[in-house]
């Protein structure tokens, strides 16, 4: 293995560490604003986040920041060709998405998943703030860390996209008291899945980006007013 490739993985796997433990820094608004983590408000909740979710873009974007120039470059150059590509891809991953989610519905008694139950009660008590969040800083760091930061540990086409769907789609479950929800995996996956081939096809990151910022917004918007 060469000290390239080898610098590639390290990299790849530095990203993860810097996403899972960027959860830490919460400790920094709530020590500046004296909040009480027994007794969280969702607005305060929101307001943490969205720092921390600040802090992570910032780190990731100095991390990846030359390879950001180069693929900005490159989506430019074919900038119709490469959304046609995304949309195409984020089209087929909505509809196995909703087929999954109304299949675990009919065959469980899940109507929805912790994750976006916790979501839809950031929403309500912010809603133009988890706007900013979840529809522009959360697309941003997801596809950096699970598009981009898998890239660089797998080359294959199909087991990189495979492994990003899969560590996407556990990422939204883990953690629940339920086990039935871990089949909301596949809905979830799903999208990470085919975000990952819409980067491997463009060789841009931007693309899958603006598709997921666009789908969060959607939803959250969808939230707001309906």
């Amino acid at each position: 293995m060469s000290r390239k490739r080898i610098l590639e993985i390290c990299k790849g796997l530095l990203t993860f560490l810097i996403f899972y433990f960027s959860s830490y820094l919460q400790i920094i608004p709530i020590t500046l604003f004296n909040i009480d983590i027994n007794n969280y408000t969702e607005s305060e909740l929101a307001l943490v986040n969205t720092f921390v979710d600040i802090i992570l873009v910032l780190v990731l974007v100095i991390l990846y920041f030359k390879d950001l120039k180069q693929e900005f470059k490159t989506f430019m150059k074919n900038r119709k060709l490469n959304m046609d590509t995304a949309f195409k891809y984020w089209f087929i991953g909505l509809i196995i998405m909703c087929v999954s989610n109304i299949a675990i519905s009919f065959i469980t008694s899940l109507n929805t998943s912790s994750n976006e139950q916790a979501v839809q009660g950031l929403v309500s008590a912010t809603p133009y703030l988890m706007l900013f969040t979840a529809g522009i800083l959360a697309p941003i760091a997801e596809e950096l860390t699970f598009r981009k930061g898998v890239s660089m540990i797998f080359k294959n086409k199909w087991v990189y996209a495979t492994a990003s769907g899969l560590i996407f789609g556990l990422l939204h479950v883990i953690g629940s008291g339920n086990i039935l929800e871990y089949l909301y995996v596949i809905p979830y996956g799903s999208l990470g899945f085919f975000f990952a081939l819409t980067y491997y096809d463009t060789k841009s990151i931007y693309p899958s980006i603006i598709m997921h910022a666009i789908h969060n917004s959607a939803l959250i918007l969808l939230s707001i007013f309906v």
